[in-house]
């Protein structure tokens, strides 16, 4: 018995610290949810360690949600920088005379993801300071720095006129999305078009509903556009609650040239400017010259937005914009600038897979150990305080504002989130309570992976919690 003790001790010794490789109070949320520990991918490892302090079923390739956009926008920071900036030009073939273009004005888009309304009026305005007042020919809208295939906005989740459905768009105008107001009033409810769209018009059937206002209100709304001779009708029925009080119901009910047109001749009037012909797809000729050009802000600006709140249509622009090397811009072309920089750079995934770059895709694959090793890498790169910064603050801002408010884990954490049905994500960095960085990450992929989020909370407590001393390898039992 004497000689068998020593065995039994080293036995001991010699299993990881949690058996099923996860802290015991993440276990117990994964239980709770009834989501079996196969389902879920954790690492977590120390910014300056070789080796992982958490590490659970890290090499299975999972859907990571909108995760994804850590690849893209950091792929982004690091080849473009920083700095990089977008340009949506104005072109003519003419000069006007007294106040009047005889021809086209052409707009060239560079594929800008913020390119919104303001910057289309400044554009505008350029213009007529530079004597256009009267156009008698066409607005031509110059796509072509992006060759992209015509997109099911519905093909995705069956909702076409939901903002973050809108595809890449190298002339994407306020995101093509149109911003309601609903208000209760009186028994009734009206509906306020914020957004200038000349030509559409309102048809609210709209009835006051009973209840309270749960997180699903836009789901009582149906919206369908009904084309007619004089313009588009955007048709509102179904119920609102007006306990809802006033809310904003952003929609992108129109195509891309008929959202540019309507908003273009609406704000073009406004300037007093008048137009003779159409707004309509085309290209900018040969010989044209430069009249007016608006720059975005810088691209950290756009990762910030992008990681922050998690902007879909801003991520695929971002994606975009990696496939365009001289050439226009193609998925393909992204999806191999990214794998031959990641190769590069030694990090070879063989199981990721992108399809658009923004994680709203039911294709899109890569592993927990991959992701984490990104993070590592992007730890020790330049671009590092501009891709750190640009994830939510746990408990303080971006989708991460409310989650774990007033916990140990309270501002000590950049996270990113991702959520799709059956898929629960979230990666990124983390302090103990020592001020050691982690780099951590949390994929669930199961049916009930919504319910999986008190898991993930229950990781980012742990480390916040962590003391210097605690054991610092917990490997997943083999």
């Amino acid at each position: 018995m004497k000689r068998l003790l020593p065995l039994l001790a080293l036995a001991v010794l010699s299993r990881p610290a949690f058996a099923d490789g996860l802290p015991p109070k993440v276990l117990g949320a994964l239980k709770a949810a009834q989501i079996p520990a196969t389902s879920v991918a954790v690492v977590v490892q120390p910014v300056d360690a070789g080796k992982p302090l958490v590490a659970h079923n890290a090499a299975q390739a999972m859907n990571p949600a909108s995760v994804m956009k850590l690849v893209t926008t950091y792929a982004a920071l690091d080849l473009l920088g920083p700095a990089w900036t977008w340009k949506t030009t104005a072109w003519t073939e003419a000069a006007a005379v007294d106040g009047v273009l005889n021809g086209n004005v052409y707009l060239k888009g560079g594929g800008d993801p913020r390119f919104a309304i303001e910057h289309l009026a400044s554009l505008l305005r350029q213009l007529q300071v530079r004597g256009i007042r009267q156009i008698t020919g066409d607005v031509v809208l110059d796509r072509s720095a992006f060759d992209v295939p015509a997109l099911d906005p519905g093909a995705f989740d069956d909702k076409p006129m939901r903002p973050y459905n809108v595809g890449p768009d190298a002339l994407l105008i306020n995101f093509r999305a149109l911003r309601f107001t609903l208000l209760p009033d009186g028994g009734r409810v009206r509906v306020l078009m914020e957004t200038p769209s000349e030509g559409l018009r309102v048809d609210n059937r709209l009835r006051s509903g009973e209840g309270g206002c749960g997180s699903n209100w836009k789901d009582f709304i149906d919206v369908r556009l009904a084309p007619e001779n004089s313009g588009d009708r955007l048709e509102f029925t179904g119920t609102y609650s007006p306990q809802c009080g006033e809310k904003a119901l952003n929609l992108s009910p129109l195509p891309a040239d008929g959202q540019a047109g309507g908003l273009f001749r609406a704000l073009w009037q406004e300037l007093g400017g008048t137009l003779g012909g159409q707004v309509r797809g085309g290209s900018v000729p040969a010989g044209a010259r430069l009249i007016a050009s608006h720059e975005s802000p810088p691209l950290a600006d756009a990762v910030r937005d992008i990681n922050k709140f998690s902007n879909n249509v801003m991520a695929r622009q971002v994606y975009l914009t990696l496939g365009n090397d001289g050439a226009p811009a193609t998925a393909e072309r992204a999806r191999r600038r990214i794998g031959d920089w990641l190769n590069a750079r030694g990090l070879r995934f063989a199981e990721l897979e992108i399809e658009n770059g923004s994680g709203l895709s039911r294709r899109e694959r890569i592993s927990a150990d991959s992701l984490n090793r990104l993070l590592l890498d992007a730890w020790k790169n330049p671009a590092m305080p501009e891709f750190v910064s640009s994830m939510p603050i746990v408990g303080i801002d971006g989708t991460m504002k409310k989650r774990l408010n007033g916990s140990a884990a309270t501002g000590r954490a950049h996270i990113k989130t991702g959520t799709l049905e059956g898929v629960k994500t979230a990666a990124g960095y983390a302090l103990d309570a020592q001020g050691r960085r982690y780099a951590v990450t949390f994929f669930i992929n199961h049916p009930k992976a919504q319910a999986g989020g008190p898991a993930i909370d229950a990781l980012l407590v742990w480390i916040a919690q962590r003391q210097a001393g605690e054991k610092n390898v917990v490997l997943e039992n083999e």
